[in-house]
């Protein structure tokens, strides 16, 4: 089926009402665009903000029985929905120790990088002086490359203990550089 290129609002409602896979590709043609944009603005992740606009777009199908033309336009009601499943995505909580740990882990190579005597020891000759519980968490993440929770797993540790772990061994190993400077 074809469809014009613009439709009225009131075409757009009906033609969604109708639940029709038209209506789904029209509101994506016309919308995804401009919508992507707000929500890379949003979530910084490119993956990520492709994840979020086709969730986005999917809550807007599953609820436009709710949408109110007296309360605002149609594209404003949409942006709305689009903008707070980006803001959901930051807030979870999974994104927020994703991003937290990333920023240590990059402020521990940045010290990495700017020590002078790095180039002597060696990285594993630092985690030798860790205690034994955050080596063996170290290891498992940064250098055999388990995610947290195949780590979790792989140690038969809680994932809150293993990421408490991993925490602690890097704000020590951030001490342990300092001092070697």
């Amino acid at each position: 089926m074809s469809i014009k290129k613009n439709l009225t609002e009131e075409e757009v409602l009906s033609l969604i009402g109708r639940e029709t896979e038209a209506g789904f590709n029209y509101l994506y043609d016309h919308y995804a665009s401009t919508f992507y944009g707000i929500v890379l603005k949003i979530v910084f992740s490119e993956d990520a903000a492709q994840d979020v606009l086709q969730d986005g777009f999917v809550k807007i199908w599953k609820n436009i029985s709710n949408y109110e033309r007296k309360k605002g336009t149609l594209f404003t009601w949409m942006l709305n929905i689009i903008r707070n499943t980006a803001i959901d995505y930051t807030r979870s909580k999974h994104v927020r120790n994703k991003i937290r740990i990333d920023d240590e882990i990059v402020g521990l190579n940045n010290q990495l990088s700017e020590s002078k005597n790095f180039d002597h020891i060696g990285m594993k000759e630092v985690i030798v002086k860790l205690k034994e519980e955050h080596k063996v968490v170290i290891e498992a993440l940064y250098f055999s490359g388990y995610t947290q929770e195949e780590a979790s797993k792989k140690l038969n540790l809680p994932l809150g203990t293993l990421k408490t772990r991993a925490r602690t061994a890097i704000m020590t190993l951030r001490n342990l550089l300092k001092e070697i400077q």
